[in-house]
């Protein structure tokens, strides 16, 4: 993929949301456990990053981030999908295809809910570290299946963990894909032109409205913290969008992390401050903000 400095430079599109909304908000949760790397799975290394930065020697099984892990489906999971329903609330799950074999049934209930299922890649890594275009193939394929197999639903939408291969959205548009989500370059979606067999619909993601703050030391401590992030993004963009150059947003979630009771006051908190912004922001799984896009938004 080429380098672009510059997008759409001082002249972005005007594009209109739904009911006038002056913000769009797709709400993501990120569905990854028993995907992490880990020798419990076969895997050659064990996953790092958790509450606390692991200490178990390379090539033994670490059981306690296993344990970590398995906090976001075993009691994160319902705390999420009782908030959204009691808010009304629909979201996009970025859902690994190894994490939907393993807890296939629990899947199937976010989708059954009314949510999108995104293919999140087969394990939770990055693209960028198949060796060969086939093997990634392969990967993208197996993942999902797995989630169409659990939930009835093929996904339309990608993210991987990090950074995506060299030719990965060309995998996506052979593969069929509506959106691809590995980019964090612009509040607005973009069609990247170059894309053979494209041109493929992008829809930025974002790391800093993200509950992965919470494990990084510069990050959120507090759920209000999160809270009030969240918020001063939505007003910046409110107002923007308001003066006619409506955006996009992004807010990322992980079950084993705002699943947790005090941090899942942020989701509430957010939940919240989204209700009292009614008919200023439409909250919308990423595969409508795809679908509203591409009959506004034409790639030529």
């Amino acid at each position: 993929m080429r380098r672009d400095l510059v997008g759409y430079g001082l002249n972005p599109p005007r594009l209109a949301w739904p009911g006038g909304a002056a913000v769009a908000v797709s709400i993501v949760v990120n569905y990854e456990e028993g995907a992490e790397m880990a020798i419990e799975a076969g895997d050659p290394e064990n996953e790092r990053i958790g509450e606390v930065i692991s200490v178990v020697p390379p090539g033994r099984r670490d059981y306690g981030q296993e344990a970590i892990f398995s906090y976001g489906t075993r009691a994160g999971l319902g705390r999420f999908l009782e908030a959204f329903d009691r808010h009304g609330v629909k979201v996009s799950f970025f859902m690994c295809g190894r994490a939907v074999e393993r807890s296939p049934e629990l899947a199937a209930e976010c989708i059954r809910r009314g949510h999108e299922a995104a293919n999140h890649g087969w394990v939770w890594r990055p693209n960028a570290d198949y060796a060969s275009r086939e093997e990634e193939a392969a990967a993208l394929r197996r993942a999902a299946a797995a989630i169409k197999a659990a939930t009835g639903e093929q996904p339309v939408g990608f993210f991987c963990r990090g950074s995506p291969s060299p030719w990965t959205r060309e995998l996506l548009a052979e593969q069929g894909y509506l959106y691809d989500s590995n980019a964090f370059d612009d509040d607005l979606p973009y069609w990247d032109r170059e894309v053979k067999g494209g041109p493929m619909l992008v829809l930025p993601y974002a790391l800093d409205c993200n509950d992965m703050k919470f494990f990084h030391p510069n990050g959120f401590v507090v759920p209000e913290q999160f809270v009030q992030y969240a918020e001063a993004a939505l007003d910046q963009l409110i107002e923007e969008g308001e003066r006619g150059v409506p955006k996009l947003l992004n807010i990322g979630l992980h079950l084993r992390i705002c699943g947790r009771p005090a941090r899942f006051r942020a989701v509430e908190g957010i939940l919240r401050a989204l209700a009292r912004r009614k008919g200023k922001v439409w909250v919308a799984r990423r595969r409508d903000i795809a679908e509203w896009v591409r009959g506004r938004l034409p790639p030529g």
